[in-house]
């Protein structure tokens, strides 16, 4: 606020202010009515107040005066800007630009009163939701705003966060659309949720009670009528145990975990639990066990009810949760030697209907049979990778994710590594792969194709190897801490996809994968005769496996090695920095006692640290 503009002004400054704070020229009074009668027309005249529920205020309000409190003056004041023009009195800057809306609320007092306090914070009220709304007070999580708000990412808080920012307002460096303010009064997602569990172990069933009370529900025991939510195991449970009222929703675990993971109640109606004995799944059943000539016009019948059913139920404005894979899709003849409960995707469809049209003859010779083996166990593994990167990675990383993100960037980089590299060089060896057996004869080489990808098979396994035991315990840490984080893993790990498996089991995969792999081309090389060049080649490929196997082996070694002397460095007072070298590791290390000469020398500890190139000697003085 410049001195000229002011002096342009007649402002009077009411108790407890200083007006010499800002270098101004002004008229300070006790008696508000000598100058708020309205009639002084020569000059606009601006009220200071400290107190916006005195009677003098209400004086000066009534009279349609112009009022604003100390923090707005300090704020121009600092900026050098003019005072801004309110038609409502204005007392600060503590939600200047903050444009809010209302939902849930019953009390029209208490709305009027947090619509005030917002206005004097420099706030603006709109009715409908809209792009404009920047935050949304909500009393509860019902309603089409609540449901719009967690769509466009924005964000829902509680009535007290606009009390208690007001009880900052004469901060004039405080704003109280800062996040980490703001945080602090998000809208728990299980607000007004009284939630009963049905079908789950007693231990699952605690945890999920545990985590309904910290997300701002309760929960009771099914059957009780205060529930609004009874969560079903889909899996366990075949019949409910009574007729559920209208007013109880009955939805499947995915919504539970889904809510926790978008930190804001997720829509019911694309998670409701349907019985088996319900009319529309009893006629889906009937219609797919129906095998006549008119079979294909009824399964189109059935899925235009289905379709039907879905448009009338999904109502939420929530995705959708992700489509299983279909139940016929068969696993892999070689599967179980790579991995049980294999899990399938999108890619594997795909892959079995080329494998089926894989040359039928029945006397196949055993060196194509188990390179046919090798074959499907590197598919069954792509697959494995794919539902990895596909149901986990990628979403992980998503921009724009509904509450914010899930995992910080470096966090994802620990627990995933190289996998998208190794991902993408056995996707090439599978595709050479099945080639060679759709394609076979006796002379055609399996051990090129090992020995085409060596080099890349020594850039991408070695940085994920080693560093597998960090990956797994940035899960387990991230699980504990970040209850999104433990949602998203059980709602995908329950998937088809995942064959019920952790994410940690899945990513154990690519440290077994080599050691399979050269048992399979082992195996190759005894069913291929002594004529035959592959035979060389195979134990090439073999002997280049194993030095990648090497190469992980000696890099794990010299991290470890590396991660003994940084212990060394820690636990020695006073080591000198000079032992830290990239070609130094710690052979053995042994604890003694001192035999001196001297009295004072016997009996001491001294530890012996045995390096490559060195040995140093330290009292046991440790930190």
């Amino acid at each position: 606020m410049t001195q000229a503009r002011c002096s342009e002004n007649l402002c009077v400054w009411s108790t407890f202010f200083n007006p010499q704070d800002i270098n101004v020229p002004c008229i300070k009074t006790d008696n508000v009515k000598e100058f708020g009668d309205g009639e002084n027309t020569e000059f606009e005249t601006v009220f200071v107040l400290t107190d916006f529920a005195s009677p003098d205020y209400i004086y000066l309000y009534k009279h349609d005066n112009r009022i604003v409190g100390p923090p707005v003056v300090l704020h121009c004041a600092g900026r050098e800007e003019p005072l801004p023009f309110s038609s409502r009195p204005l007392y600060s800057t503590t939600m200047l630009n903050l444009s809010l809306c209302f939902t849930g609320f019953r009390n029209k007092e208490e709305v009027k009163n947090l619509v005030n306090l917002v206005h004097h914070m420099g706030g603006t009220i709109r009715k409908d939701f809209s792009t404009k709304v920047t935050h949304l007070i909500a009393y509860s999580t019902h309603g089409e705003k609540y449901k719009l708000a967690v769509c466009m990412g924005t964000p829902i808080l509680t009535p007290t966060w606009i009390h208690k920012a007001w009880e900052h307002r004469d901060d004039v460096s405080f704003h109280a659309g800062d996040e980490e303010f703001r945080t602090k009064f998000k809208v728990p997602p299980f607000q007004d949720c009284v939630l009963s569990f049905l079908g789950f172990s007693d231990e699952d069933k605690t945890n999920m009670e545990e985590r309904t009370i910290k997300h701002g529900g309760s929960h009771l025991e099914v059957g009780d009528q205060k529930c609004t939510h009874m969560v079903v195991e889909e899996n366990s449970v075949k019949e409910l145990p009574f007729v559920p009222s209208k007013r109880l929703y009955v939805v499947k675990q995915e919504w539970f975990w889904g809510t926790i993971q978008m930190d804001a109640r997720a829509g019911e109606s694309m998670y409701f639990y349907q019985k088996m004995d319900s009319p529309v799944l009893k006629k889906a059943v009937s219609l797919l066990s129906l095998n006549t000539p008119n079979s294909s016009r009824k399964r189109r019948r059935l899925r235009e009810t289905l379709a039907q059913l879905t448009k009338e139920t999904e109502i939420s404005p929530f995705p959708p949760p992700r489509k299983r894979a279909s139940a016929e899709h068969s696993m892999s003849m070689g599967s179980l030697l790579d991995i049980s409960n294999t899990p399938e995707t999108e890619h594997s469809v795909e892959s079995s209907r080329r494998r089926s049209s894989t040359p039928a003859v029945l006397k196949q010779s055993a060196r194509w049979q188990v390179s046919k083996e090798l074959y499907q166990t590197e598919s069954n593994y792509v697959d494995i990778l794919t539902t990895v990167l596909q149901l986990f990675k990628v979403p992980l990383e998503k921009e724009g994710q509904v509450g914010g993100p899930i995992l910080a960037p470096e966090e994802i980089k620990t627990i995933f590594g190289s996998i998208p590299e190794i991902f993408d060089v056995h996707t090439r060896i599978k595709a050479d792969l099945e080639e060679l057996v759709m394609d076979w004869s006796e002379d055609k080489s399996v051990g090129d194709i090992i020995l085409k990808y060596s080099k890349d098979l020594v850039k991408a396994y070695p940085p994920f190897v080693n560093f597998f035991e960090m990956s797994k315990e940035t899960i387990v840490r991230c699980e504990k801490q970040k209850p999104r984080f433990h949602a998203f893993l059980k709602i995908n790990q329950a998937k088809h996809e995942c064959g019920r498996q952790t994410l940690v089991e899945l990513l154990i995969r690519p440290v077994q994968r080599l050691p399979s792999v050269a048992l399979l081309l082992n195996d190759i090389k005894k069913h291929t005769a002594c004529n035959n060049p592959d035979k060389i080649t195979l134990e090439k490929a073999i002997e280049s496996l194993k030095e990648v196997m090497t190469h992980i082996n000696e890099d794990k070694r010299k991290i470890e090695g590396q991660k003994q002397i940084f212990d060394v460095v820690y636990e020695v007072d006073g080591c000198p920095a000079n032992l830290l070298s990239s070609h130094r590791s710690l052979v053995h290390r042994v604890e003694t006692i001192a035999l001196g000469d001297k009295p004072c020398d016997r009996g001491e500890h001294v530890t012996l640290f045995l390096f490559n190139d060195c040995l140093e000697v330290t009292p046991t003085s440790m930190k």
